[in-house]
C-alpha cells in the first residue's frame, strides 16, 4: 500500500482543519520545504498537498509555491485545491507535479474530467469523492463539504474509467482521529474492482493502516499530531 503524508497549505504555511472547517483550523510552525525533505527522508516516495486557499477560492492560489515545492521536492506530489481547468491541470504538471486531484469537477462537469484523463491520463489524475453518509447511502458532497450532490458514489463512480485514482474520504472521519470508515471502505474495493482507492480521513494508529487493504492511504493530522512516526507508517504499510 502507498502511504501519502498529507501537507495542507494556507497563506504557505502547514495546517489541518477538522471535518473541513476552516474555522476548525491547527497551524503548525514548519517550513513546507524541509518538511517535504522530512517525509522522503523517512521514506516515503509520495506526499498528498494540498492548496487549502484554492480549495476555497475555487481556483489555484498557491500556484508559485506548490510550483517551486514541486521542482526540487525529493518525492512525488499528488497536489490538490481548486483545480477547474485543463490549463489549471496542465500547468500543475508541466511545473512537475506528478498527480493532480479533481474534486468537485467530477459531478458538475464529468465531460470535462472525463477530457482530462484522456488528455493526461489516468495516472496523472486521481478523483477526489467526498462522503457523508445519508440514511444509510454514501452521498457525494461539494462545495467544501458544504454542499449534498445527492448523487452516489457508485453513481458518481460509474461516470468514470475504471482503473482511475480514487481518494475516497469519509467526511465525517476527516482530521478526528477516530479510525477510517472501514466499511464504506471495503465496500467501495468489493463495487469499484479496478479503481485504485486510497483511503483518506480517520488514520489515528499504525493499527489502522495494518488493516487497510486499499491501494493507497492519506495520513495527516495523526502525523502532524506525533502519534506515531512516519517511517513506522511505512513499516505498517509494507
Amino acid at each position: 500500500m502507498i502511504l501519502y503524508p498529507a501537507m495542507d497549505l494556507m497563506d504557505g504555511a502547514p495546517v489541518r482543519l477538522e471535518k473541513g472547517d476552516f474555522s476548525a483550523r491547527t497551524d503548525y510552525a514548519a517550513d513546507p520545504a524541509e518538511t517535504l525533505a522530512g517525509f522522503a527522508a523517512a521514506g516515503a516516495t509520495w506526499a498528498h498537498v494540498v492548496d487549502l486557499d484554492g480549495a476555497r477560492a475555487k481556483e489555484p492560489r498557491q500556484h508559485q509555491l506548490i510550483r517551486k515545492l514541486a521542482k526540487d521536492a525529493p518525492l512525488n506530489l499528488q497536489v490538490a485545491g481548486g483545480f477547474r481547468t485543463i490549463d489549471d491541470v496542465r500547468r500543475m504538471l508541466d511545473a512537475g507535479a506528478a498527480r493532480v486531484v479533481i474534486g468537485s469537477l467530477a459531478i458538475r462537469e464529468p465531460r470535462t474530467v472525463n477530457r482530462m484523463l484522456d488528455l493526461f491520463g489516468p495516472e496523472e489524475l486521481a478523483l477526489a469523492l467526498d462522503i457523508k453518509l445519508i440514511e444509510g447511502e454514501p452521498i457525494v458532497v461539494t462545495a467544501g463539504w458544504t454542499e449534498t450532490s445527492g448523487v452516489t458514489l457508485y453513481d458518481a463512480a460509474a461516470r468514470f474509467p475504471a482503473g482511475c485514482h480514487l481518494l475516497l474520504t469519509d467526511v465525517g472521519r476527516d482530521g478526528m482521529l477516530q479510525g477510517p470508515n472501514f466499511d464504506l471502505l471495503e465496500e467501495a474495493r468489493a463495487r469499484l474492482p479496478g479503481w485504485k482507492i486510497q483511503a483518506s480521513g480517520g488514520v489515528a494508529t499504525l493499527d489502522d493502516l495494518r488493516a487497510l487493504k486499499t491501494h493507497g492511504a492519506v495520513i495527516g493530522k495523526a502525523l502532524w499530531e506525533a502519534r506515531f512516526g512516519l517511517a513506522e507508517a511505512l513499516d505498517a504499510c509494507a
